[in-house]
Formats: structure tokens, C-alpha cells, sequence
């Protein structure tokens, strides 16, 4: 045998080649046993029972595209239910927290207040983060049916003035409705039955008998109270017109009597009690024909008495002296600054005369002078310093007469001040200008400046020091009165306005300083009418009047006050 094998007798790992065999039996039936051919066992499928392979695959390609967009969808969904819940349903921490907190004050009853913690404050805070929160605004329509019911409980309580505030509140929450004006009339009502009318009618028909008009016990704040409980009485409303006629009258004598102040006093009462009523025209018409011709007889009255201070009529018998025309004009005009400055340049003047007596060595006459003076202006600094130079003279003519016995002219010293006493001098004096920079001029007694300095002078009345003090407090008081000024402290440069009158009656800058102080508070009035406040407006009106009742813009503000404008 050869060595090599045939092919067909290979290794059984090699390949082996598969032979066809006989066709024409592939469909016959077998008879007996299986033939063997040698070839694999195979089994053979009916046709048409199985789809071919190719075909197959080519019906499913059409899943993978579908697949691919439903993926792309969900992602898409995703993305967007995302945004959409952070943007509009996930709540804002800040918003939330103020929310829960607000629903918690509701739940508990803590409606109103002021410390940042009701549901009212809270809810009102949500809305500012966000005004068109509905949560929130449902939240404070809440509060306010809850403020509309604790109102309904306090007025069944009897607690008219709890009643009160919380149905204002509920006013404001809820913008009205029927049944706040249905409480608020309840309430009026609750408080018409508790006011005991018929001993208000009494008390005023007292009062109108006894001729007390004005003022809170007055018949007509009486016949006003009646009026609110019972506002359709009859009985009040007829009493307030007889207070109204009675003012009048009473108005009309003061004008043809020269009474300024007491015409003016009644018809602002009257105004007060019945702004409408059919006298205040003609009233306020002759009251300023009046007071036109006051002014000018006030006019003639300071100018004829700064001519006869010019002129060296400063005081005696007559009526052409300084002091005679301005007792006049305060006659014309009681408490006119103007007239009360003249009367202290009355005074000052009244002091040269007796420095100039002490100068001639006339004490005596310098004594009656500054007597005199002192009438005055009890308070001046340039009197007070006069006076301790005049004892300071009488007190060397004393000690010079004790000295010869009485009979000779020889020189003998003033007595020297003990130890003690010169230590009391020097505390006064740095007493005196420590409340000089505090600026207490003039209060409190003994402790204030010009009392410090004065006591000095009364220890030593030719201490240089005192008398210097005393004399330069005009200039602080100004300087003072400047600060207070400029800082709006009105009332404190009121009170200096006032100290440099009583230390420095005569003094060129009071007219100046008054207008200043004058159109301050003028100012102030306009300011307080503009947002309303009538009342602190009158008042400021008032001392800007008591300054200088002559300025145009008084007269203007007043008009607007009466006018309601």
C-alpha cells in the first residue's frame, strides 16, 4: 500500500464533502426501513410551512425607526414635565415658607398686628414676592371674613371699641360690602343706645343758659354729642343754632367794641361749630375792615414812639413820650412784639441815663433810673450789671464816710472779699458759663446763667468777669437761637427768641429773628395742611400769628384753614 490515504478517508476533523444520492426517491414514501445512503439524517419540512430567512428579517426592519422616536419622545416629555414642575407646580422656598407660616397665624387666630407674624402681615408679604399668588389673596380675603367675624363677637360682647377697629380692618381687607356696612351701621347704633341723650340735652341747655358756648363742656360740644349718638334730634339740632346765633352776637360786640381778640375768639369758634353757618361772611368781612384800621392806628403808635426815643422823650408825664405810645400800641395790640420791643427800648435807654448819673457820681438819681427801667424789663443784663456797679458806688461812699467819721472826702478802700467768698465768685462764674454752652439762660432758677451771674455781682459788684458774662449773653442767645434754627427745633428757638426779650429787650435783632422764626412755623403749617393735618396745622398757624400777625402768608393760611382747601 502506498502511504498516501485518499481524500474521502480523511480524518473524521476534516471535511467532509456531502453527496446528493438518489433524487427520484426524495418524495416517495418509505415501504420498509430507512435507506442507508451513507449521508446524514435530515428532516424535511412541508413547503410553505416556515418563511424563508430573507424575508423575515426584512418584516422587522420597520421596529427600529419606531423605536427610536418613541424614545425621543419620552425624553422629550421628561425634559418638559421637568421645566414645567420647577417652573409652576415645584414650590419657591421663600414663598412657600411665608405661605405655611401665614395659614398657621390664620389657623391660630392671630389675624392683625405689627410684628410681622399675623396672617395679614404674612399674607401681604406673599403677595409682594408675587402679586398674582391667588393662595395669597384668597389668604387675606380669609383675614378679613375673620376680622369681620371677632367684630361680630366683640359688638355682642359690648366691646364697641374692639367692634370698631377690627371692622375697619375688615373694610380695608375685603373693600366693603354689605355686611361690614351692615356692622358698622350695628355699631352706631350699639353706641347711640349707650349715650344717655337726654342728660346731654340738659347739660348743654345748662350751658347755653349760663352763656358757656365753647369748649368741651360747651353747649355747643354738648348739642355736637347728642347729634352723633342721636343725629336726627331735634332738640340738639335747634340748641346748636341758638349757639351759633349767640356766637355771632357775641362776635359783632367785640368788632364795634375794638375787642380784636374777642372778635376773633368767637368767630372761630363759631367756624369750628358750624363752618356753614350764614354770619361768618359778614363776620370775617368787618372783622378785617377792623383789624385794617387797627393796624394802621398800631402803625402810627410805634412810629411816633421810636421818633420820641429819638428825640430824647423817653419817659415823664404826657402823652408824647416813647413809653406813653407804646403803652398804646399794646393797648391796640395786647402782647404786639413790636410794642413790646419799643417798651424795652424804653427801658434801655432809661439804663444810659443812669450810667451816665453814676459817671457824675449822682447815685441817686442813677438809683430812681434804673428803678424805673426795672419796670420794664425786670430781667435785662444790662440793668442787672448797672445795678452792681451802682452798689459797688455806694458801697465806696460807705466805706469812705465810715473812714472820717462822716466828715471828710479822704479816699478809703472797698472792703477786700474774704477767701471763701472769692472761691463762691469763681464756682458762680464757671457755673454761669457752663450753662451759658448748655443753654440754660434764663431756667432753671439759680442754676441758670444770667441768676449765676447776677449773684455774683451780688457778692462782688466789680467783678469784670460778671459783668462781662452778663453782658455778652444777648449774643449767645442768638448764636443759640441760630442752631436751634437750623437744626427744625422750632420750640427751642422759641425759647430763645423769648430769653433775648427778657436780657435784651431793646435789642435790633428781635424783629429779624422773629420773622424767621415766624416763616419756620409757617413753613411747618404748610407742610402738616398738605398731608392733612389740620389740627397740628392750626396750631403751628397760631404761634406763627403770635409772632408776627401781620405777615401776608398768616393771612393766606389762615384763609386756606377756613376755606377747607
Amino acid at each position: 500500500m502506498s502511504g498516501r490515504r485518499d481524500q474521502h478517508e480523511s480524518d473524521h476533523r476534516g471535511r467532509t464533502e456531502p453527496t446528493l444520492g438518489n433524487l427520484d426517491q426524495l418524495d416517495a414514501p418509505p415501504r420498509h426501513a430507512p435507506l442507508r445512503d451513507g449521508l446524514p439524517s435530515m428532516k424535511v419540512e412541508p413547503r410553505g410551512t416556515r418563511a424563508p430567512a430573507a424575508p423575515r428579517r426584512a418584516r422587522r426592519g420597520w421596529l427600529v425607526p419606531v423605536l427610536v422616536v418613541l424614545l425621543i419622545g419620552v425624553a422629550a416629555v421628561m425634559w418638559y414635565g421637568r421645566s414645567y414642575l420647577s417652573n409652576n407646580l415645584l414650590p419657591r422656598t421663600e414663598l412657600n415658607d411665608v405661605l405655611n407660616r401665614a395659614q398657621q397665624a390664620l389657623a391660630a387666630g392671630h389675624l392683625d398686628g405689627n410684628d410681622g407674624t399675623s396672617a395679614r402681615e404674612l399674607f401681604q408679604a406673599a403677595v409682594a414676592l408675587e402679586p398674582d399668588n391667588d393662595i395669597a389673596h384668597n389668604g387675606l380675603h380669609q383675614v378679613g371674613m375673620a376680622e369681620l367675624s371677632q367684630a361680630d363677637a366683640a359688638l355682642q360682647a359690648g366691646q364697641l371699641d374692639v367692634a370698631t377697629q377690627k371692622a375697619a380692618v375688615a373694610r380695608e381687607l375685603l373693600g366693603g360690602g354689605t355686611d361690614v356696612d351692615h356692622l358698622d351701621r350695628m355699631i352706631a347704633s350699639k353706641r347711640a343706645s349707650q349715650v344717655k341723650v337726654s342728660t346731654l340735652v340738659e347739660q348743654a341747655q345748662q350751658a347755653l343758659a349760663a352763656g358757656q358756648y365753647g369748649g368741651d363742656q360747651g353747649a355747643g360740644a354738648l348739642y355736637r354729642q347728642v347729634l352723633t349718638a342721636d343725629p336726627g334730634n331735634a332738640v340738639a339740632l335747634h340748641g346748636l343754632d341758638q349757639v351759633g346765633d349767640a356766637l355771632a352776637a357775641q362776635a359783632q360786640k367785640a368788632i364795634d367794641a375794638n375787642d380784636g381778640a374777642g372778635a376773633d375768639a368767637a368767630i372761630q369758634q363759631l367756624a369750628a361749630l358750624q363752618p356753614s353757618n350764614a354770619a361768618l361772611p359778614g363776620l370775617r368781612a368787618a372783622r378785617a375792615q377792623a383789624a385794617r384800621q387797627d393796624d394802621a392806628a398800631l402803625d402810627a403808635a410805634l412810629q411816633q414812639g421810636d421818633e420820641a426815643l429819638r428825640a430824647g422823650r423817653i419817659d415823664g408825664p404826657g402823652d408824647d413820650t416813647a413809653l406813653a405810645h407804646f403803652q398804646a400800641a399794646l393797648a391796640l395790640s395786647p402782647g404786639n412784639p413790636q410794642a413790646q420791643s419799643g417798651l424795652g427800648k424804653v427801658a434801655q435807654a432809661l439804663t444810659v441815663q443812669a450810667s451816665a448819673a453814676m459817671d457824675a457820681g449822682d447815685a441817686a438819681q442813677a438809683g430812681k433810673l434804673l428803678d424805673r427801667a426795672a419796670t420794664l424789663a425786670p430781667k435785662s443784663a444790662d440793668i442787672a450789671a448797672a445795678r452792681a456797679r451802682l452798689r459797688g458806688m455806694l458801697s465806696k461812699a460807705s466805706a469812705k464816710a465810715a473812714a472820717n467819721g462822716g466828715q471828710g472826702l479822704a479816699p478809703a478802700a472797698v472792703p477786700a472779699l474774704t477767701p471763701q467768698q472769692s472761691a463762691q465768685v469763681a464756682q458762680m462764674l464757671r457755673k454761669a458759663r457752663a450753662a451759658t454752652q448748655r443753654g440754660d439762660i434764663m431756667t432753671p432758677p439759680g442754676n441758670c446763667a444770667y441768676d449765676l451771674y447776677s449773684n455774683a455781682l451780688a457778692i462782688d459788684g466789680n467783678n469784670a468777669a460778671a459783668q462781662q458774662g452778663l453782658q455778652t449773653l444777648p449774643a449767645a442767645v442768638r448764636k443759640l437761637f441760630d442752631r436751634a434754627l437750623s437744626a427744625g427745633d422750632l420750640v427751642r428757638a422759641g425759647q430763645m427768641l423769648d430769653n433775648l426779650a427778657d436780657i435784651a429787650p431793646g435789642d435790633a435783632s428781635q424783629n429779624s429773628l422773629r420773622q424767621r422764626l415766624a416763616d419756620a412755623w409757617l413753613d411747618q403749617a404748610d407742610r402738616q395742611l398738605a398731608s392733612g393735618d389740620r389740627s397740628g396745622a392750626t396750631q403751628a398757624l397760631q404761634k406763627a400769628k403770635k409772632l408776627a400777625p401781620n405777615l401776608p402768608r398768616v393771612f393766606d393760611l389762615a384763609a386756606r384753614l377756613q376755606s377747607g382747601s
